[in-house]
């Protein structure tokens, strides 16, 4: 660790408290996390330094700069609690190296390249001989066949032949890579003589993980030593970057509690949400079903308020970000799960107002769809192009010039954004 970092507060591990995570894209947000959870984050763990290797590579930053830019601002805003440190989406040792090295302690291991997402449309034939090609890796699957499971909330679920497959063809190489991983996260850390805690994420696929994919994936890893802390599931609904919840509440807070339950009685582990930005609508539930035993995770929500800062002070550049962002988008939004097109948003030159502009691009996120357009299109197409802009020579730089010259706009926009995911979650606790 470098000598700036050594002179720094050290990020802990939090264990079963629940917790919040703030990432951080431009590195200079901070101090608004910092104010929110000042104002509503009683009896809530915050995570300041939290950024996938994929952000980081989009953005052109460092673990080094991710951690000393949060713990930095986290002191100099008046924070004297702990703070976790969350090293995202981790896929390889080399991500475990470079993480590591700096003192994050939370790491999230993200296996998704190895899920077979196809598993739940296989017909049997193809289920079968799928499953005779991965026989030797899963030899796990006969201790599971037959079992019955019920849990606290009334909800049963039976480990037949044919759930067990498709959770072997869906998950079985997947897990065998995260075991992997987590072994490899052991073995660094003993050398370092510092704790951890892991968290898997399985929630980056098209269906919902059902109940008994969630028993054999969490008994695995337990089973198997893994310190597991927490679990994103993929749950019922729509998770979109930038926006609301979107589905079916009450089927989602049944589900939520089963889920809760099943993390209780394996673990205890906590829930995890990823993509937990901007779905206020149903934080009290989660925070509700787990009682307390939870995880949020947010990233490009702040980015989003960053953009906000630059139209209030510079409409121009706002205007320019946007048309830049639409040209990029069709491009960007591969590796998203969005229901935003470019027809939905009116381009740049057909909203004179700025405040309709910013209300087009910026707002709008806690609105239900509606027939064939959907009102948050803009506020996706920013989001989705975050790693265009902010690597962009021209309008990386001076979307920072503005943030630098204007903090207070800045934190104040955080406070208030976050104040509301805070106080959602504390209507559950």
């Amino acid at each position: 660790m470098n000598n700036n970092l050594e002179q720094l507060p050290k990020p802990v591990t939090l264990g079963l408290e629940p917790s919040f995570g703030f990432g951080d894209r431009t590195g200079l947000a901070t101090p608004g996390h910092v104010a929110s959870m000042k104002r509503s984050g009683a009896g809530i763990k915050a995570i300041y330094p939290q950024q996938s290797i994929r952000e980081m590579t989009r953005t052109q930053r460092t673990p080094t700069g991710v951690m000393e830019d949060a713990l930095r601002d986290m002191v100099a805003s008046g924070w004297t609690d702990v703070t976790g440190a969350d090293a995202d989406h981790l896929k390889t040792p080399e991500d475990v190296d470079v993480t590591a090295a700096v003192g994050f302690t939370f790491f999230t291991i993200d296996p998704s390249d190895h899920v077979d997402e196809h598993s739940d449309t296989y017909d049997q034939a193809t289920l079968e001989s799928k499953f005779a090609e991965i026989r030797d890796q899963v030899s796990w699957i006969d201790s599971y066949r037959g079992k019955s499971v019920t849990l606290s909330t009334g909800t049963s679920f039976q480990l037949d032949e044919e759930a067990c497959l498709r959770a072997a063809v869906k998950y079985g190489i997947a897990l065998n890579e995260a075991l992997s991983l987590c072994n490899y996260i052991d073995e660094v850390h003993e050398g370092l003589g510092r704790d951890y805690e892991i968290e898997l994420s399985v929630d980056e696929t098209e269906q919902p993980t059902t109940l008994a994919e969630h028993y054999i994936i969490a008994d695995r890893c337990l089973s198997n030593g893994m310190k597991l802390v927490s679990l994103a599931p993929r749950f019922i609904g729509h998770f979109e970057k930038g926006v609301d919840f979107i589905g079916d509440l009450d089927a989602l807070d049944i589900s939520l509690h089963d889920h809760a339950a099943l993390a209780k009685e394996l673990g205890p582990y906590k829930l995890s949400l990823h993509s937990g930005s901007d779905k206020i609508s149903m934080y009290g539930l989660l925070a509700k079903a787990t009682g307390g035993l939870f995880h949020v995770k947010t990233a490009g929500t702040s980015y989003l308020e960053a953009l906000r800062v630059v139209a209030r002070h510079d409409e121009s550049l706002f205007r320019e970000i946007v048309d830049f962002a639409r040209g990029r988008y069709l491009t960007d939004k591969a590796t998203y799960h969005v229901h935003a097109t470019l027809d939905s948003a009116p381009p740049v030159e057909e909203v004179s107002d700025i405040v309709e502009l910013e209300r087009q691009y910026l707002e709008l996120w806690d609105e239900v769809p509606q027939g064939k357009g959907f009102t948050f299109a803009g506020r996706q197409i920013l989001h989705c192009t975050f790693g265009s802009v902010l690597t962009d020579e021209k309008l990386g730089p001076l979307v920072r010039d503005i943030l630098v010259q204007h903090p207070d706009t800045y934190a104040d926009v955080l406070e208030d954004h976050f104040a509301r995911h805070l106080d959602a979650l504390q209507s559950g606790m």
